[in-house]
């Protein structure tokens, strides 16, 4: 039944390959094609799905193969290109995005006799370190008591928390967390809007385990449900958040001994949770807070006392591309909207986003773009016109920062390999390719460029749609990668 089924598949293909594919003749073309259709005809786990691949010279943009490169299908994070392409075309590579601390009211004998206010501008780097260095400032003043409250401004960008598409499924996960101008992250790998849990088995079985948060805060409540089992016994973690609140319950099992459990865990309403932290920093510094947190705008009498700048867009993109970070594509959007068009929104960002396309010499109208992570199942694009982008992007200025950003294939440090880092470590791949991975229910994306035995560099785009198993799909788009690496 198995080989009937491929014999059809290689026929669809057959018919596929010579419908779809424009092949430039060469020396190595026929060698190359043969082998790419091999692939696509043999991989079972390919029947039934559709495979977008597009492959050109780096050199003078012409296709050398395609099959289906102009089907449209689902990107998945792919879509970042897009919108790391855009942010630095518009935005710039030194662009920073600033938090901004302002006072009402007078300080008298050491207290202010008014409100302050922590205004965001939509860093997504901000850390519990940053508010200890804002909160050390506000000391400097003099000011050892606020007589007022706490309020957080987050009006630089709309109070829509959510893409149009985000599966309702994904809102508890830090790659779905809430998009604000004011947030935290937890740790420098900048998962945004989010806070991390580290669940360690006890010392005895039947002990509760051992819960750990960073940062460290009573923003959210952990609800420890969960048990030390022996040492034998099956690890089953289950680590979700309430809707609409910041109850975080831990059941399950893990076994005595076993390495600690990391689970980073989107938080409700993004703005409190920066604020709060900023009120524990002005704690710890011995600033006591008369009144309450809250949130509202900068009143215009308000003066401002001290800015804070995050590391310049160049820097942000590598966590951004290399972690592959939702929350960040999303900030983009809304920043480019705020920059461009006075209205930090999905409408005014993705507007941008679409004339910078057609600007980088790719059509828009091609595609369906829903927003800048590519979480979404409605966004639509294909692989010849991300092959097309990544081959117009070679001629830009601020082109090394976005080459830097990709992932590198097989180097095991996160901030260098990122997605690609324990993939493609075979000596014909490793730290040959840099490309951007991308994943999502049914769905296996990856699009780059490789450095051939030749000396030669090719880009290359490849979209699998339909797939029972995304993880058969990578092992397809390796194995596609380590044939063009060959040439």
């Amino acid at each position: 039944m198995l080989k009937k089924g491929l014999v059809i598949l290689c026929m669809v293909i057959s018919v596929s390959v010579a419908d779809n594919q424009t092949v430039f003749a060469n020396e190595n073309t026929s060698s190359l094609r043969n082998q790419l259709n091999q692939v696509l005809s043999s991989e079972s786990a390919l029947q039934g799905a559709m495979a977008g691949i597009s492959i050109r010279s780096a050199a003078d943009g012409n296709i050398i193969y395609q099959n289906q490169g102009d089907l449209r299908l689902r990107p998945a994070s792919n879509m970042k290109l897009l919108t790391a392409a855009a942010a630095l075309s518009v935005l710039g590579e030194t662009h920073t995005f600033s938090t901004e601390i302002y006072a009402e009211g007078q300080v008298k004998k050491q207290t202010l006799k008014g409100n302050l206010f922590l205004k965001g501008k939509g860093d997504p780097t901000l850390l519990k370190t940053d508010f200890d260095k804002m909160a050390e400032e506000i000391q400097k003043l003099g000011i050892k008591k606020i007589k007022g409250d706490l309020m957080g401004d987050d009006s630089w960008y709309d109070d829509v928390r959510y893409s149009l598409d985000l599966p309702w499924s994904d809102e508890t996960a830090y790659y779905g967390a809430q998009v604000s101008a004011l947030t935290a992250s937890p740790t420098t790998d900048y998962d945004t809007g989010s806070i991390k849990v580290e669940i360690q088995p006890g010392i005895h079985r039947w002990d509760k385990p051992i819960v750990k948060i960073t940062p460290r805060t009573d923003y959210v409540k952990i609800v420890n449900k969960a048990i030390t089992v022996q040492e034998d016994g099956r690890k089953k973690l289950t680590v979700e958040r309430e809707h609409a609140t910041n109850t975080i319950t831990i059941e399950g099992t893990i076994p005595m001994k076993a390495k600690v459990e990391k689970e980073w865990v989107g938080v409700w309403n993004p703005t409190r949770y920066a604020v709060t932290l900023f009120q524990q920093s002005l704690a710890n510094h011995g600033i006591t807070l008369t009144g309450k947190i809250k949130t509202g705008r900068v009143p215009e009498n308000a003066r401002k006392l001290y800015i804070h700048h995050s590391m310049p867009l160049s820097k942000l993109l590598v966590p951004f591309l290399k972690l592959s970070n939702n929350v960040h594509a999303e900030g983009l959007v809304k920043e480019m909207g705020k920059v461009v068009k006075g209205e930090g929104s999905w409408e005014k960002g993705l507007a941008v986003l679409k004339t910078e396309m057609t600007n980088l010499g790719v059509n828009p109208s091609t595609m369906v773009i829903r927003d800048g992570s590519g979480i979404s199942h409605v966004d639509l694009i294909s692989s010849n016109q991300l092959s097309l982008l990544l081959w117009n992007v070679q001629k830009k200025k601020w082109y090394s920062s976005y080459l830097n950003a990709l992932p590198l294939s097989g180097i095991h440090d996160k901030m260098v390999g990122g997605s690609l880092r324990n993939r493609m470590k075979n000596p014909d791949t490793q730290g040959r390719v840099r490309a951007k991975t991308g994943t999502i229910s049914t769905v296996s994306s990856l699009s780059g460029y490789v450095h051939t035995k030749s000396g030669k560099t090719l880009i290359f785009s490849i979209l699998l749609n339909n797939l029972l198993d995304e993880s058969k799909g990578k092992k397809i788009e390796d194995k596609i990668v380590s044939i063009l690496a060959r040439q």
